[in-house]
Parts: C-alpha cells; sequence; structure tokens
C-alpha cells in the first residue's frame, strides 16, 4: 500500500522494511513508527509537550502488571475522550454475544450450512454480521463467537470498537479495508486480519460484496501456538505478520462510533474522525497474515496426527493446555504416510468445532461442504469422514498425494457453542447434513485376518 492508495485526507508512513510497503513485519514486535517527521519522541513516553502539539495516550490490551504486558503509547490530535461523549443504546439484533441459550433452538448435533446469500439491502460491517454461534460469557471475559458477514457498503463516517472482543476476520469474497487508529490493513480471500480489542476502525469495500467469517474471543488474546519439539521453524511464523505503519486523518466532519460493550451496542455523535493517531509505538497493535504462507507439517512415515498440528494462532484459556480458542488451517499439502487411513479419522472430544471453507473440497467432506459453507461438530459428538471418503481413503494407492485447491479452516473451542437464532432457522441449514453417515457399513464378521 503506498500514499496514494488512501482514503481521501489521511496521511500515512511509508513502511522502512523495503519489502512490504505499508506494512512492518513481526508477531509481538514492539514496534515504532510516525506518519509525520519528529512526532514518535524518544527516551520517553509521556513528554511534557508532545510534537506538534499531539497528545500523549496509552492503549492498553492487558492489566498493567501482566507479563509481558500489551500496550501501545499513541501521539494523537485528539484524545479519545473527545472521541467519546454521550452514549445511546441501539439494537443490531443479528450480532449475538453468549451467554444466548435458545429454548427453542437445539444446539445438541451435527450441523452444517451453505454459504449465507448476499443480498441487495445495503449492508455494511455492523448491519452485516450474523452470529451463528456463542459460546462461555462475554461478561466473564471467556469463550467467543462465531459470524458470518455480509458486506456491500463501506462505512461512511461511521467508527466502530469492541470493549468485549478481539476479532479474528477471515474473509471468503471480496476485499476490505481496515482504517484503524494504527494504520490501514487490507484484507482479501486467503488472508486473515486480527482487530484488538477496543482499537476504534471504519471498514470499507474494496471490492464487493464482500462475505467471511469472524472469530470474536473473548478471552485472552491470540497467540502463537508453542512449537514443542517442532522447534523454531514451520507452522505460522512471525515475520509473516504485518502490522500497519501509522496513517491519520484529520478531518473535522460530524461522525458516528458504535461501542459494543458486554453484549451491547452503543452510539455516540462526534464532531470529527478518531482516526487522528500520528505517530504510535508498541506490541498491541492490528496485523494481518497471509494464510499461504502457512507451512504445515505431518506425518512422514505412518498415522495421522492429531489435526491440533495445523494450529495458527491460539487463545489460552485457564487450563494449561486446553485453548479457549484454536484457529486451524487445512491448506494444501502432501500426503505421504504408509499403510494409515489419511482424512481426518472418526472421533469426539472435549472441544467444539466450527468449521468454514474458504475455497475448495475438504478431504474428509468432498461434497457437500462448499466454499463459504460452516459446519459445526459440538463438544462430545461424534463426527468423521463420510462414507465416500472412508471408502475411498480405506481402497487407494496410496502413493503420495498432493491435496490441491482446498483451504478450510476450524474455529475450536473448549466450551459448547450455542446456536443463534439465525442459525437454528433462517440461515441455510442443510437439513439431511446428518444422513452423511447413514450409508456406512458394518464390515465387522468374526473372523481374524479380515481388512
Amino acid at each position: 500500500m503506498t500514499r496514494h492508495d488512501l482514503p481521501k485526507g489521511m496521511i500515512s508512513a511509508t513502511s522502512t522494511t523495503g519489502t512490504h510497503a505499508g506494512y512492518m513485519p513481526g508477531w509481538a514486535n514492539d514496534f515504532e513508527t510516525e506518519a509525520l517527521p519528529g512526532a514518535l519522541p524518544q527516551g520517553m513516553n509521556s513528554p511534557q509537550k508532545c510534537e506538534y502539539g499531539l497528545y500523549g495516550e496509552q492503549l492498553s490490551g492487558t492489566a498493567f502488571t501482566a507479563n509481558p504486558p500489551e500496550r501501545t503509547w499513541t501521539y494523537r490530535i485528539r484524545p479519545s475522550v473527545k472521541h467519546s461523549a454521550r452514549y445511546e443504546r441501539i439494537d443490531l439484533p443479528l450480532w449475538v454475544s453468549a451467554p444466548n441459550v435458545l429454548p427453542d433452538v437445539t444446539s445438541l448435533g451435527q450441523y452444517r450450512w451453505d454459504p449465507v446469500p448476499h443480498t441487495d439491502v445495503p449492508l455494511n460491517w455492523l448491519t452485516g454480521m450474523r452470529t451463528m454461534t456463542t459460546a462461555g460469557d462475554v461478561h466473564t471475559q471467556i469463550g467467543m463467537a462465531a459470524h458470518v458477514y455480509l458486506v456491500n457498503q463501506s462505512m461512511e463516517d461511521e467508527y466502530f470498537f469492541s470493549a468485549d472482543s478481539e476479532l479474528l476476520v477471515v474473509p471468503q469474497e471480496g476485499r476490505l479495508r481496515f482504517a484503524t487508529e494504527l494504520g490501514i490493513i487490507d484484507v482479501e480471500p486467503k488472508e486473515i486480519a486480527i482487530i484488538p480489542r477496543g482499537l476504534v476502525y471504519r471498514v470499507e469495500v474494496l471490492e464487493g460484496p464482500c462475505r467471511g467469517f469472524v472469530c470474536e474471543n473473548y478471552g485472552q488474546k491470540f497467540e502463537l501456538p508453542g512449537r514443542g519439539p517442532i522447534g523454531a521453524n514451520c507452522l505460522a511464523n512471525p515475520r509473516d505478520f504485518k502490522a500497519p505503519v501509522a496513517a491519520f486523518e484529520d478531518r473535522e466532519v460530524p461522525s458516528t462510533v458504535t461501542v459494543k460493550w458486554c453484549g451491547q451496542f452503543h452510539q455516540t455523535k462526534i464532531g470529527q474522525s478518531p482516526l487522528d493517531v500520528v505517530a504510535w509505538h508498541g506490541n498491541y497493535t492490528p496485523y494481518k497474515y497471509d494464510l499461504r504462507t502457512y507451512c504445515p507439517v505431518g506425518a512422514i512415515l505412518f498415522d495421522h496426527p492429531d489435526p491440533s498440528i495445523f494450529t495458527v494462532l491460539t487463545a489460552p484459556s485457564g487450563v494449561p493446555g486446553t485453548a479457549n480458542i484454536d484457529f486451524v488451517l487445512f491448506r494444501e499439502r502432501w500426503l505421504v504416510a504408509e499403510d494409515t487411513f489419511r482424512p481426518p479419522w472418526y472421533h469426539k472430544n472435549i472441544m467444539s468445532e466450527l468449521m468454514g471453507n474458504i475455497y475448495g473440497q475438504y478431504d474428509a467432506k468432498p461434497q457437500g461442504f462448499v466454499p463459504g459453507g460452516v459446519s459445526l461438530h459440538n463438544m462430545m459428538l461424534p463426527h468423521g469422514p463420510d462414507r465416500n471418503a472412508f471408502e475411498g481413503a480405506s481402497n487407494s494407492n496410496l502413493g503420495p498425494e498432493k491435496l490441491e485447491n482446498t483451504m478450510s479452516f476450524m474455529f475450536e473451542t473448549r466450551f459448547p457453542q450455542q446456536l443463534t437464532e439465525f442459525a437454528g432457522k433462517e440461515a441455510p441449514l442443510q437439513d439431511n447434513y446428518i444422513d452423511c453417515w447413514d450409508s456406512l457399513e458394518k464390515k465387522f464378521d468374526g473372523k481374524p485376518g479380515k481388512k
């Protein structure tokens, strides 16, 4: 992204990396960036007077005493209190938060939906959000919600931030721009964006209509998983995450800021753009990440490893080794294991698995799980390959095989995922999905030596 790509009136820094204009590489780095020379104080955070008449302000993503603390110092035209006035409740009935247990919607089951269809009705980032499942409790900051978004209209002098959650955005169609307080992030299919809790932003349509998935994380922030014996390389590498360079607007125009707080939505009216951070430094920042840089690892002799081997990001819980959320990616890869059933095996576990298809075919469900579609296998419910996938994998010639044209993901959580009214009654549910296992045959005959 270069300066002429910016929205009218926005001024941006240039990247110092020399390779990715508009972005700085690295996960959890302590970044520094300025859109005007000398705007960023050196050697201290809070000088008596900031350059250009700016205000110094800290945005904290963790408690002050957390180790390490996550915070970013911003130097802005107005302090944030000038972007906050009297609030008024508004309703966004299709964006739902946990707890959400409905007496007339059954969440226990194996479910799959066709893509939520586009519409001619104007929808922006807020009005186009469709919650599919919720888990945990937004008030106690545990759990998550899973959404599908439909966006065909940019936010005009409208801004948003969530006090409840960070958002993991997975585009499936179209291109979006997140104009945030800390800079610009553009995303398209095969990329993701991570928007931290409390960060103000505006969402613009670069190429639409847009559809995708959102994991709303109520709990601890996403982080890179520990690689353990895998070592320092493969999976998602820190250098492939990109944080934006500083970019600001100095526009005095009537604007609306919407805040999500404790599952409710409130609006306030202000007289200027809140995207007025001229310089910043810190480690609490939005990111984008290209899923094509994810380097999967797997078995190179026999057996199929647990799907946790494909974790891109994890949000820890209070239970060691058990995530509040795992974001797992199933992309193109080679299969080489000998004498092995290669697709995901039949299983049930304590994690609740919501899957989305970005493009192509998923190897365990070659029929019916289409791009833009969603499936849900809740905690302790058995699931696995359908009959065609089972028979094909059980009888195929096990030479090296490359899975091509496939990218699906999973939002996996330790909490049961409850269906919303929209998911249970309005979204295009595949009523016959549960039937995909009906034709599995009994093969047992009690005789030894049969395979």
